[in-house]
């Protein structure tokens, strides 16, 4: 008997052992090593923080003074009152929203031909359509500025926001692949009852793509909020400036304001993060749900 419950004990302790060792690798591990990235990316955002809230003296200081012996909110002050950061704000959202407004009207019905409805020469056009994601925005850039400006639209918003009412060819094969996956029984039973092409896709497969939308409404309210080289290149009008463009008043010939330049960059990237927290699950769900089989 005593045998028996010593190899009981020591089987036991075996699988106690084990049960640990697996917790730590599935579970432990892992989240640890996430952490750690999460801070490893948070790390800028936490120090342009910082910085906007420290002196002048303290920004340059060494050894570096990690936090402020007084919080400078005159930074946040200046920041709003240098630049006109109202108006900017608002330049950018117009852009933002009218953009976002043309992705989502283009690209989901480019997406519904491509990958619902076959025609001669459908993946023809695809690859043709993905080939041009390997051009650089650089190579066409001169050629589209000389267009915009033979068509007297340079120092408007049009070549911002026109480009976004054609599709873009990243957000049209996310949404392919999303479409496809949807079953074909659900627009074959409703031709049956007889529905037609673009009734299928507004009452059928655009609201069992939700995600796919909302992601792409994301990428494409990222892109436009950030983008510099755009309205660099095409708003002369300081009056029609966006925020990123607003940002290099603070960096001068001589010298950077640094502690303005730091709040106002804070003020901007906050947006991003307030959005992102309204729709991380639906963008989730939407990016690991495309080309789910």
């Amino acid at each position: 008997m005593e045998m028996e419950h010593a190899a009981e004990f020591v089987t036991g302790a075996r699988r106690r052992r084990l049960k640990v060792g697996r917790v730590i690798r599935t579970t432990v591990l892992p989240h640890t090593l996430l952490c750690l990235l999460g801070v490893a990316f948070l790390a800028p955002f936490a120090w342009m923080f910082l910085t906007s809230i420290k002196s002048v003296d303290e920004i340059f200081k060494l050894p570096v003074v990690w936090l402020p012996t007084r919080i400078q909110w005159q930074n946040y002050i200046d920041a709003v009152q240098t630049i006109p950061f109202q108006r900017y704000t608002v330049n950018t959202l117009l852009i933002c929203v009218l953009s976002i407004g043309g992705q989502l009207l283009a690209s989901p019905l480019v997406a519904y031909g491509l990958a619902r409805i076959p025609f001669k020469g459908r993946d023809v056009i695809f690859y043709i359509m993905m080939g041009t994601m390997i051009l650089p925005y650089q190579v066409t850039m001169i050629p589209v500025y000389v267009m915009y400006n033979k068509l007297n639209l340079v120092d408007s918003y049009v070549p911002l926001i026109l480009p976004n009412f054609f599709g873009s060819a990243f957000y049209i094969f996310l949404l392919r692949q999303f479409f496809r996956n949807i079953p074909l029984e659900l627009t074959e039973s409703a031709k049956i009852d007889g529905a037609g092409e673009f009734r299928i896709y507004s009452t059928i497969i655009l609201p069992l793509a939700k995600p796919a939308i909302y992601s792409v409404a994301l990428f494409t309210f990222l892109s436009e909020w950030g983008d510099f080289l755009g309205p660099l290149l095409y708003l002369n009008d300081p009056v029609k400036w966006t925020l990123s463009i607003g940002l290099k008043a603070f960096i001068g010939e001589y010298k950077v304001d640094w502690g303005p330049l730091m709040a106002a960059s804070t003020i901007f990237t906050v947006p991003i993060i307030v959005l992102y927290f309204f729709v991380q699950r639906q963008f989730i769900q939407g990016i690991t749900m495309t080309g789910f089989k």
